[in-house]
């Protein structure tokens, strides 16, 4: 009888175990993550606005109507990757996320740099680089050191009312998202 048991607990144990490791496991393994959310709305290197309605079997990403919000994948497995934009907007804030969707840096219009969007995503190695020869295009960028090979930021931006509308929308259009040359 304390053979059965013993062999039960063992059992109970490792199912408990195995039931803890998968669920810890789904986020890595899931294929309706943001990752792949954040790809359906096009190619790298290019921002999206993610805000409106969505498209058929995409979730928005921009959940309160007075934001609104622009999402860019990106590999700096070759290049650091360089993210600006123009304007003067009552409030926006910047995500890094790597690709799993974990938030590893963030960045606000207060905390930047002459309250200009202008930051540079970069490898441990591309950092040392960077930092004994700063090209001038990353002269007054915020750098970010990223241990990962890809990654996507996701931009979001503050109208408070309608008259910002335009410039809110024009602000996400025109940043920019590339590689640092």
């Amino acid at each position: 009888m304390g053979k059965l048991l013993r062999a039960l607990l063992f059992g109970l144990v490792g199912a408990g175990i195995i039931h803890i490791a998968v669920v810890l496991l789904v986020p890595y393994y899931s294929d309706r993550n943001a990752w792949s959310r954040i790809s359906a709305y096009g190619e790298d290197w290019q921002f999206h606005t993610a805000t409106g309605e969505p498209k058929p079997g995409m979730a928005r990403l921009a959940f309160d109507p007075l934001f609104q919000a622009a999402a860019c994948r990106f590999d700096i497995t070759d290049l650091p990757a360089h993210i600006t934009g123009i304007g003067t907007l009552p409030y926006w804030s910047i995500s890094v996320y790597n690709r799993q969707g974990e938030n590893i840096y963030s960045i606000n219009d207060r905390t930047a740099i002459a309250d200009q969007l202008d930051l540079v995503i970069a490898t441990p190695l591309q950092m040392i680089e960077l930092n004994k020869s700063k090209p001038v295009a990353a002269e007054n960028s915020v750098l970010i050191e990223a241990d990962m090979d890809e990654g996507f930021v996701v931009i979001r931006s503050f109208v408070p009312d309608e008259s910002w509308g335009e410039q809110v929308a024009s602000f996400l259009k025109n940043a920019n998202c590339s590689p640092l040359l």
